[in-house]
């Protein structure tokens, strides 16, 4: 006779915060086997781990800030199947009269032993770092027009922006020729000695950010570079290799959405239905999923009906019934619907228009290029004037 051994599954809730984490471990019939805290880095990793010993684990923690990635990463290594939950589904914990981190890790062994985790997509590391290099990009972009703002604010205080005869005519005011011209404007001793002193600091931090968005700007055109889906997606109309890249890295593997309409919904950009009885009422889009695949999205919808007469057609359809926003916003999910069925079969855009792909192609190996000079020290007069101060 052959004795079959009983494999014991633990199932372990991980409350996680910044600096430790709770966690409650079960058995399969729900009994706590064990509660006890620990930090959050390495050394409460191992002390989990030697506790769990050689019995099969399975742990879920919550999508809290970047709070859980090093742990989630340390126990996926050990060998434990990890869960991510996404807080904002988890109603037995977000609609809980009573909260705190015993209970909130109880409930999650529990959800997670009863198979009612609802999970968040977790990219591989790659995809992760990509990620992190475009969100990094963004929040320089952000502090870049900050700064601008604040220059903008104080010309204003002083009228140096109304003055008709020394209006500035060029197209970009942070430009070479703006530059002059704010610094002609703002040095004849108008401003008193506290608003030029904080003029002058905020004209530096714009010229430092302009270097450091460059570098960033440079780097992830290396990664486009590299990435078949985002030369695939280059073809569309009003889609350049940044648009292609933060879309590619924010949805991740794309056969997880079963269709182009699942995907849509993800991102947010589909309208809101409200359903009861006979009655029928539809609102604004969700705005689920990730913000800055919208905002790209509708970037790109803006460049997309300037260009591609496909776009242009349904834009000015919509736009006549519904306004300029409700046609853009519609443009913009046909736009993520082309792309869907464009890495899903491998194909090009069926209206692209092969001059406007070429230039685009030429453009982003001419980055690449700009990239590897800036490394080696080679054909310096070719990078952009602030990114060549960096290296003389």
């Amino acid at each position: 006779m052959v004795c079959v051994g009983i494999i014991v599954v633990l199932y372990i809730g991980i409350d996680v915060h910044k600096k430790f984490c709770y966690v409650c471990i079960k058995d399969e019939e729900g009994n706590i086997i064990k509660e006890f805290k620990v930090r959050n880095n390495r050394s409460g990793t191992e002390t989990l781990l030697s506790i769990i010993g050689d019995k099969r684990a399975k742990a879920v923690l919550e999508s809290t800030g970047n709070f859980w990635i090093r742990l989630y990463t340390q126990l996926e290594e050990a060998g434990v199947e990890v869960v991510l939950s996404n807080p904002k589904k988890n109603k037995a914990i977000a609609g809980a009269k009573i909260k705190n981190d015993r209970r909130n890790a109880r409930t999650l062994a529990d959800l997670l032993r009863t198979n009612l985790i609802t999970p968040c997509y977790v990219p591989p590391p790659k995809t992760r770092e990509i990620r992190t290099l475009i969100r990094h990009q963004i929040n320089l972009t952000r502090s870049r027009t900050r700064s601008k703002n604040r220059i903008h604010a104080l010309l204003s205080k002083y009228e140096l922006e109304e003055d008709e005869e020394e209006d500035f005519t060029g197209s970009d005011q942070f430009g070479k020729a703006g530059w002059e011209w704010l610094k002609k404007r703002f040095g004849g001793g108008q401003l008193s000695e506290a608003d030029q002193f904080t003029l002058g600091a905020e004209f530096r931090q714009v010229e430092l950010l302009d270097q450091l968005i460059e570098e960033v700007n440079l780097k992830i055109a290396e990664e486009s570079f590299g990435d078949e889906n985002v030369k695939l997606l280059m073809t569309i109309s009003g889609v350049d290799y940044y648009t292609a890249l933060l879309f590619v890295s924010e949805i991740g593997d794309v056969s997880r959405f079963p269709s182009a309409a699942k995907l849509a919904s993800w991102l947010g950009i589909v309208p809101e239905l409200r359903e009861s009885g006979e009655r029928s009422r539809r609102g604004g889009i969700t705005k689920e999923g990730s913000p800055r695949v919208r905002w790209a999205l509708v970037q790109a919808a803006r460049s997309a009906v300037r260009w591609d007469p496909h776009f242009a057609e349904k834009y000015n359809r919509i736009m006549k019934r519904r306004g300029d926003g409700k046609a853009i916003v519609a443009i913009a999910r046909e736009l993520a619907v082309a792309m869907y069925h464009m890495l899903t079969r491998g194909e090009q855009y069926r209206f692209r228009r092969e001059e406007s792909v070429k230039r685009k192609f030429k453009k982003l190996e001419r980055r690449v290029r700009n990239a590897n000079n800036s490394r080696t020290g080679i054909a310096l007069e070719e990078l952009p004037p602030k990114m060549r101060e960096l290296h003389v």
